[in-house]
């Protein structure tokens, strides 16, 4: 059994074909999506229907819940800067209806069984949905995390960090940004999962995508240049 782990895409569809296209030959029977689907890249319907049409395994992150406040009709006090908070109300007011009902109805983790394998799919972390967790998070932080719960696999994104960390009998898995990787390589990030004879393995990708489409759509939508220089560079807009 081959698992693509995908998260924090970000609206950028032209990653993540670019991702459809470098795993399809890696023989994944199944997608998990640790959220962030979202925001910054235009390309939300595109996105979410991608998910859609793969039944992917899919949860929400932390700019996907501001888009489902504004598809509410609430509002959210962060991010107060105009050229920030424009990224999400671009968002919600281009979604579909069926895009709409899709995101309001994700949840915040997933819990999953496979192949005789518990699964934690989660945004942050187990216990806190904004948590960054990382390649040098401290162990003891990862034992704390590993003593409550009862998944033997716990895949999470929202640090846009790459890596596997096995620790008291748990598996930490991050496959990093498919849409915005803040590591100065622009390229899309992504993870395979194998499962075979009780063992697993976790092999880390990176793949080159079109970012000029992503700069053109943003301009074509008039939202803020500093977002193409973002996408350009793999660095991260404050």
């Amino acid at each position: 059994m081959k698992i693509l782990l995908l998260s924090d895409i970000h609206g950028n569809h032209p990653a993540l074909e670019a991702v459809s296209r470098a795993s399809a030959s890696l023989g994944c029977e199944q997608i998990f999506n640790c959220g962030d689907t979202t925001v910054y890249a235009p390309f939300p319907n595109e996105t979410i229907a991608w998910l859609r049409d793969r039944n992917v395994f899919s949860i929400r992150g932390n700019t996907d819940d501001k888009v489902i406040k504004l598809l509410k009709g609430k509002s959210f006090r962060k991010p107060s800067k105009p050229e920030k908070r424009i990224m999400y109300t671009s968002t919600a007011a281009h979604l579909s209806t069926a895009n709409k009902e899709y995101l309001v109805g994700l949840k915040k983790k997933k819990l999953l069984f496979i192949d005789g394998t518990s699964f934690g799919l989660f945004h942050g972390s187990p216990v806190d949905h904004e948590e960054f967790l990382g390649a040098d998070t401290p162990e003891k932080r990862f034992r704390e995390l590993a003593a409550g719960t009862s998944c033997e696999i716990v895949v999470t994104g929202h640090s846009h960090s790459p890596y596997h960390r096995y620790v008291a009998g748990v598996h930490f898995i991050n496959p990093g940004s498919v849409g915005r990787m803040f590591d100065g390589c622009p390229e899309a990030s992504f993870a395979v999962l194998e499962l075979a004879h009780g063992t697993i393995t976790v092999t880390f990708h990176r793949c080159p995508y079109d970012v000029e489409a992503v700069v053109r759509a943003l301009q074509r939508h008039h939202l803020p240049s500093v977002y193409a220089e973002m996408f350009r560079t793999a660095t991260k807009r404050n």
